[in-house]
């Protein structure tokens, strides 16, 4: 493991790598930062709101779920940010993870109940179209949490609560079919998922790791992280750990890290 690429951050989610660079979600500060492999950190966006999760359409424009607003934002050329679908129809609960496949469809989940001390209820995921249609494409999930499109067109969707990945083919029109269990990996609660070509890596909070999953689902190579890892995701040959402390009272404030680790 090399040295920590940026520390002092709040909870570091939703990590994406784009044009070059690692871009992440800082919740607690509201900004969405571009980090050159350098270290050097640029602000993209500030949106006060938490979850803070983001992706991009196919023609360059971002994407980003407003979760304590239950909207989904669209960033248009000038910077503006507008409203693309109001989600509070479909779930008036906190909206979390995006990932948006090669038609523009955007797949939005819900883990269905407030998170810390709220009562649980299963999770859904709904699907915004380019034009801003919003619909309930899946249902009966255990804490939805990361999410990523494979290049063979399935959703693959990380179930905190069930210890497994879920995966859904992608139909036309977005609709999800076909569900099924990609990976069941007992005594791990994945959060935050991403594509290293034909595998799957989750970040897991509770286990302080990293974990990679081979296409027949099993367990290829473990990473340990000194913290709580929530997201990752793999630039060229690293992959980016994205660490914060966490206790009963929750995330350690300013403890979140970008820990590097060459693969």
């Amino acid at each position: 493991m090399t040295d920590t690429l940026m520390d002092g951050l709040g909870i570091p989610e939703s990590a994406r790598w784009h044009d070059g660079r690692l871009w992440l979600g800082n919740w607690g500060a509201g900004e969405i930062l571009a980090v050159d492999p350098d270290g050097k950190a640029e602000v993209m966006l500030r949106l006060d709101t938490i979850p803070l999760c983001f992706d991009w359409l196919p023609d360059g424009r971002l994407l980003v779920v407003d979760g304590g607003g239950r909207r989904l934002l669209r960033q248009e050329p000038d910077g503006t940010l507008t409203t693309l679908a109001d989600l509070r129809p479909i779930a008036d609960a906190p909206w979390n993870e995006i990932a948006v496949d090669a038609a523009g469809n955007a797949y939005v989940n819900s883990i269905g109940f407030d998170f810390p001390g709220g009562q649980f209820v299963p999770g859904l995921v709904a699907v915004v179209t380019p034009d801003g249609e919003a619909r309930r494409v899946a249902g009966d999930l255990m804490f939805p949490n990361g999410m990523v499109v494979t290049p063979g067109g399935e959703l693959v969707v990380a179930e905190s609560y069930a210890a497994r990945l879920t995966a859904f083919r992608i139909a036309p029109g977005g609709e999800l079919t076909d569900r099924r269990v990609l990976a069941s990996v007992p005594d791990s609660a994945p959060d935050g998922i991403c594509l290293d070509q034909g595998f799957i890596w989750y970040a897991e909070v509770p286990g302080k790791r990293c974990v990679r999953v081979s296409p027949s689902g099993d367990v290829d190579r473990v990473v340990e992280a000194a913290d709580g890892c929530f997201s990752c995701v793999v630039g060229g040959s690293t992959l980016y750990m994205l660490t914060a402390g966490w206790g009963p009272a929750g995330p350690t404030p300013g403890s979140g890290r970008v820990v590097p680790v060459t693969l």
